[in-house]
């Protein structure tokens, strides 16, 4: 049993919470909450503001390399498109796994603690096998391990490049081929400590709907998670329509795949109808990739008036820090609808957090040190001002499952910025 003492959590509703001392079980969960003025002498103290973990819903790692390389000119999704498979062709497991442990302890650093990996870089270049066809996963699975961070893999299928279209070179490295061989690789996982597993469909644009139907079915007889790309670009509903006369939703709708398992990535460009269809699942927006890919503003306070459940990714790595993504989402809806307060401040922590601390949930903490140029001054009003002005960089410490992974600021084990350095320095030298 441990024992932390939190001098302001956010328990829930629109304000933190003085004094909670929060207990961990031997299996890392709260197993209670109390008020407590001040620290017993033999607990930790945070004495800053604390957070549950943030919850980092969409992720590719490998992204991460793009970061600053791709703003010259005009252009579009589809023109960074070919600059990110430039870093998807020469990637290699040492390198995936080199980046990977070091971005994962980018995301520990500014606050998230769980981090749902979509992973298809599942082959080497030009899509041959390694002996181990799951050697990829594994580089992502002992990064995550190394980090600290709660990784959910989501192996995701990949079987064609639009509808009707085979993989190009560098997406051979994405394809297992068929359904068949994609379920008998991703069998052969196990989860193992913080480390667990789901399944994605890449986009309609990457598989059938009679496939989709096929991957819906085994996520359920898994009882695993179901992510996959929905209506990011125009271009892709206008594809889905002329090869399937439906939109993405529908497609996914009618292939079985919408239910309290399935995460919806992006959802920009809905319809009505869609919107109505998301209803018992959940949608993950990405608000600081959407916007460094000119994607466009996704009908947020709709899907939740609808009452779909809302989560926040990093995907590109343009940002990564939560806070950001948070009130990005508020904004975005502000420049929509000319209309201020979309989303109240408790609602965007809900949505980061995915709940308040409560007895039962892993004991995951974020500390905000309140003493920063950002916070100072804030009063009473310190969730809103957490919310709407905090960043990544105003995290002090980081706990997963009631154990310190961040402490000062700075990963107890990983030298981040080295390590990032060196990794990205690495893969552009291949590319070049």
């Amino acid at each position: 049993m441990k024992r932390i003492w939190c001098a302001q959590a956010w328990l829930g509703g629109d304000s933190l919470t003085p004094g909670v001392l929060v207990s961990v079980d031997d299996d890392g969960k709260i197993s209670a909450l109390t008020h407590q003025g001040q620290p017993p002498a033999d607990v930790e103290a945070l004495h800053g503001w604390i957070f549950p973990g943030f919850v980092n819903d969409h992720s590719h790692v490998f992204h991460r390399v793009l970061r600053g390389r791709t703003h010259a000119g005009r252009g579009s999704f589809w023109n960074w498109r070919d600059q990110m498979y430039a870093v998807a062709a020469v990637l290699g497991p040492t390198t995936y796994h080199a980046l990977a442990r070091a971005v994962f302890a980018e995301m520990l650093e500014a606050g998230y603690t769980q981090v749902r990996e979509f992973h298809y870089l599942h082959h080497g270049p030009n899509g041959l096998r390694y002996s181990d066809a799951n050697e990829m996963s594994r580089a992502l699975m002992a990064a995550a391990t190394e980090s600290g961070i709660a990784m959910t893999l989501l192996d995701t299928l990949y079987l064609q490049s639009a509808p009707g279209v085979m993989p190009d070179a560098v997406q051979m490295r994405f394809s297992d081929g068929d359904i068949d061989t994609w379920i008998s690789r991703i069998d052969e996982l196990q989860s193992a400590g913080l480390v667990d597993h789901g399944v994605a469909v890449h986009s309609v644009r990457a598989v059938p709907p009679d496939v989709i139907a096929r991957v819906a079915a085994y996520a359920r007889d898994a009882d695993c998670a179901l992510h996959a790309h929905v209506s990011e670009q125009p271009l892709e509903n206008a594809e889905c329509r002329q090869a399937y006369g439906r939109t993405p939703t529908q497609v996914f709708a009618d292939a079985g795949a919408l239910d309290d398992r399935f995460t919806a990535v992006h959802a920009t460009h809905l319809t009505a109808r869609d919107i109505e269809l998301l209803a018992q699942s959940r949608v993950c927006m990405c608000p600081t990739t959407e916007a460094e890919l000119a994607d466009g503003i996704g009908p947020a306070a709709a899907l939740r008036d609808a009452g779909v459940r809302l989560s926040i990714g990093t995907d590109s790595q343009a940002v990564i820090d939560p806070f950001a993504e948070c009130r990005r989402l508020e904004w975005d809806q502000r420049l929509a609808t000319g209309v201020r307060g979309q989303f109240t401040a408790a609602e965007l922590a809900q949505i980061g957090c995915g709940s308040a601390l409560r007895v039962g949930m892993r004991a995951d903490l974020v500390e905000l040190d309140p003493q920063n140029n950002r916070l100072a001054g804030i009063g009473s009003e310190r969730l809103a001002g957490a919310v709407f002005a905090a960043t990544g960089s105003d995290v002090t410490s980081v706990y997963v499952a009631g154990r310190c992974v961040v402490h000062d600021g700075r990963h107890r084990d990983i030298s981040t910025a080295l390590e990032l350095t060196a990794a990205i320095q690495r893969i552009w030298a291949e590319i070049e």
